[in-house]
C-alpha cells in the first residue's frame, strides 16, 4: 500500500494541513503539488462578538454545532472576552445537535456532549439523526452555527420544523489569488496533474467558477471524465463535486485525510469504485 502513488502528480487544493497531506503523499510514493483553491478564513469579530453576548443573553433551546472549526473560534472569542464559563454553562442548559466527528471532539472535551450526531458527517445525516430521535422543533430557539457557507438545506429544514433560527457564521471562505486557481486548473488541463484532491466544497465552488470564467468549464469536467481523478475527504466534499457535474468521484467512508489517499491508492489498484462513474 505504502508505494501504490507511485510517480502519481497529487494536486491539493487544502490550505489547512497541506504541509502533512503533502508528506503523505510523498510517503506513498507520489508528487506532490500544492495547488490552493480556497482563500484566508476570515473571522469578523464585531458581528461574532454581537452574536455570542446575543446567544447569552437569550439563551436558544438548540445549539446546532457544524464544524469543529466554527466551535473552536466561538470557544476562542469567548474566552477572549472572559464569558467562557458563561457561555458553556449556557450551553450545558441548552439541547446541542453536532454535525462531524472533529465537532463531537471539541463538545466532549470540553465537557459537553450532543443529544443529535449525524449517521455520516453531513448535513442530511443530521436531519435524519433529528427526525430518527423524534425531536420536536416546532416554536423552539435554535442557533445555527454555520460553516464559512451558508446551509440552505439545514436551515430551510428547521424553519419547515417551525424553528425560530438564528444564525451564525464565525469563519467565511474566501477564493485565493486568481493566480493560483490558473495554475490548478492549467496543470489539471495540460496533463500535469493525475488527481486533485478537495478538502472543502468552497474548493470546488471556486476552481468551477473560474474555469467558466475562462470559457473552460466543459474542458474541465472532460478531464475530470478522463485522465484527472477527483478525489474528495468525505460525503459534503463529495456531494459539492457531485452537484456541480464532477463523473467520477473517490472519496472514503471515513472522511479522514489518510483514509482518502488510502482510497486513491485502492481506487489505482483497482481495489475501489468511484461513487460516480459516467
Amino acid at each position: 500500500m505504502a508505494r501504490r502513488l507511485e510517480g502519481k502528480r497529487i494536486a491539493i487544493t487544502g490550505p489547512r494541513r497541506a504541509e502533512e497531506l503533502s508528506k503523505l503523499v510523498e510517503n506513498m510514493g507520489g508528487i506532490p503539488l500544492l495547488r490552493p483553491a480556497q482563500g484566508t478564513v476570515l473571522l469578523d469579530d464585531q458581528e461574532l462578538r454581537q452574536g455570542l453576548a446575543d446567544w447569552m443573553e437569550h439563551p436558544p433551546d438548540w445549539a446546532v454545532f457544524t464544524t469543529g472549526v466554527g466551535l473552536n473560534a466561538l470557544l476562542d472569542l469567548a474566552e477572549q472576552s472572559g464569558q467562557a464559563a458563561a457561555w458553556l454553562k449556557v450551553l450545558e442548559n441548552s439541547d446541542i445537535a453536532a454535525r462531524g466527528y472533529k465537532t463531537v471532539n471539541v463538545l466532549k472535551k470540553n465537557g459537553l456532549s450532543a443529544r443529535v450526531r449525524d449517521d455520516d458527517g453531513s448535513s442530511e445525516g443530521l436531519i435524519r439523526s433529528f427526525q430518527a430521535g423524534g425531536c420536536v422543533l416546532e416554536g423552539k430557539e435554535v442557533i445555527l452555527q454555520l460553516y464559512g457557507d451558508t446551509a440552505p438545506r439545514l436551515s430551510s429544514w428547521l424553519e419547515e420544523q417551525g424553528a425560530h433560527l438564528r444564525q451564525l457564521l464565525p469563519y467565511r471562505h474566501i477564493a485565493p489569488p486568481e493566480e493560483q486557481l490558473e495554475l490548478l486548473l492549467s496543470d489539471l488541463l495540460g496533463g500535469r496533474a493525475d488527481a486533485v484532491t478537495f478538502t472543502s466544497a468552497p474548493q470546488v465552488r471556486f476552481l468551477l467558477e473560474h474555469a467558466a470564467s475562462q470559457g473552460k468549464r466543459e474542458e474541465l469536467l472532460e478531464a475530470f471524465r478522463g485522465p484527472v481523478v477527483a478525489v474528495a475527504v468525505g460525503k459534503v466534499t463529495a456531494h459539492g463535486l457531485h452537484e456541480a457535474g464532477v463523473p467520477r468521484i473517490v472519496a472514503p467512508r471515513e472522511e479522514r485525510m489518510g483514509s482518502m489517499m488510502v482510497e486513491l491508492a485502492r481506487y489505482y489498484a483497482g481495489e475501489a469504485q468511484a461513487l460516480v462513474e459516467s
